[in-house]
């Protein structure tokens, strides 16, 4: 990314510790023309093999709990944009505004009991493939937060925000126990964003420095190995 680009980064991210990575994106060029195309490639594949598996978990969803079949919250994406990332619906209609943004536990009392069972197979982040296709997302990435706790990044970690979010990455599967890490904290939110947050934005700091298909190949393979454990 070139000097005159970096100027045209939004005001949030003006800062001296997200330019300090610009140079590492600068030279990969190549790499994100090549990321974009497998994201596409592979999106469609997905959508296509899993295409029944998916309208009968819409279905489920319909049948089992009132409200929509989709949840779309806001997320933050790249370059500090806002856009409304698709799941499959695996708590009661309305539940953020009956309880934290936070999942805590497994046992979330707003969770479906359908829901459950799309969260244990990961079967509701599928959906996010559409994401893919419309450009807001990668298949491997920073996983997007919600404006609240990007609102908690400090300078260097709105660097982040330089690369599309992703479905996975390193850091979702290091925490991918997350829920069981904030059961039974006085104060999950604030355990959250002291404890965890700044662990995972290292993971991805770390990530933009080395980016790379092969990596990314590599934390493709280790989810779907985590899928199983």
């Amino acid at each position: 990314m070139s000097q005159k680009q970096s100027e045209k980064l939004p005001p949030s991210m003006q800062n001296d510790e997200v330019k300090k990575y610009l140079p590492y994106l600068a030279k990969r060029g190549a790499t994100f023309a090549l990321k974009r195309f497998f994201d596409i490639f592979v999106c469609l594949l997905l959508l296509i093999i899993t295409s029944p598996v998916l309208i009968i978990c819409g279905i489920l969803v319909k049948c089992t709990s009132k409200g929509p079949v989709f949840y779309r919250q806001e997320r933050v994406g790249r370059y500090d944009s806002n856009f409304r990332i698709f799941k499959f619906r695996t708590m009661v209609q309305d539940a953020d505004k009956i309880g934290a943004k936070l999942t805590v536990g497994d046992r979330d009392p707003r969770i479906t009991r359908f829901g459950h069972f799309l969260r244990k197979t990961r079967l509701d982040e599928f959906p996010q493939f559409l994401n893919v296709l419309a450009g807001h997302m990668s298949l491997v990435g920073p996983r997007p937060e919600v404006r609240r706790y990007v609102n908690e990044y400090t300078d260097e970690m709105m660097a982040t925000l330089l690369v599309r979010p992703g479905i996975t990455g390193m850091a979702s599967i290091k925490f991918r126990h997350e829920n069981d890490m904030l059961s039974g904290r006085e104060d999950p939110e604030r355990y959250y964003i002291e404890e965890i947050l700044p662990q995972k934005m290292q993971i991805n700091l770390d990530y933009i420095k080395d980016i790379s298909i092969k990596e990314d190949f590599l934390i493709l393979c280790r989810t779907i190995k985590c899928a199983f454990v």
